[in-house]
């Protein structure tokens, strides 16, 4: 069950900024540093372990985006063990707007929101609703995860690319 709790903990905190660059290939090809707030409305709790919820909270992050990964989707995707696409995405200037749609054992839809005014400096919002699967029942989920991401260098350094699903067309 921890394991489990973990990982939706984990995906949503790592790239849910993910967006953030989409669409445009003027953003710059390098190492960016995420800053996310994660805030839970709605946590998944188990049964017979008192107040144990995930927990909201800032973390940052450092991704290395390839220039693949930037003119495909901006950045690498959340991590969602393939149980999560991006769906309807709309690229205008300065702004992308999509569905994160979950399928397994988190189901639900978030909107995905990110805007830019610069190469190297980019914000963004995600909330979602849903639910979570723990043991045999189905647990309701609301969160909301915002992130600020700055450009920090070309070079990825010791960073390496996270592995990226095909854009789903």
């Amino acid at each position: 069950m921890r394991s489990s709790r973990r990982w939706i903990a984990v995906g949503c905190w790592l790239g849910f900024g993910s967006l953030a660059l989409s669409g445009t290939t003027t953003r710059q090809a390098g190492l960016w540093e995420y800053k996310t707030t994660m805030t839970w409305q709605k946590a998944p709790e188990v049964p017979g372990e008192q107040g144990d919820k995930l927990q909201g909270g800032t973390h940052t992050t450092q991704y290395c985006l390839t220039q693949d990964m930037i003119d495909d989707y901006g950045v690498a995707l959340p991590q969602s063990r393939k149980q999560c696409t991006v769906e309807n995405r709309v690229t205008t200037a300065g702004k992308v707007t999509a569905d994160y749609v979950c399928t397994g054992m988190m189901t639900g839809k978030g909107r995905l929101e990110s805007t830019w005014t610069d190469g190297e400096h980019t914000t963004s919002k995600v909330h979602f609703t849903g639910t979570f699967q723990v043991g045999p029942e189905l647990q309701p989920v609301e969160w909301t995860s915002e992130t600020s991401a700055t450009f920090k260098s070309s070079s990825c350094g010791a960073v390496k690319p996270m592995q990226r699903p095909a854009p789903k067309r």
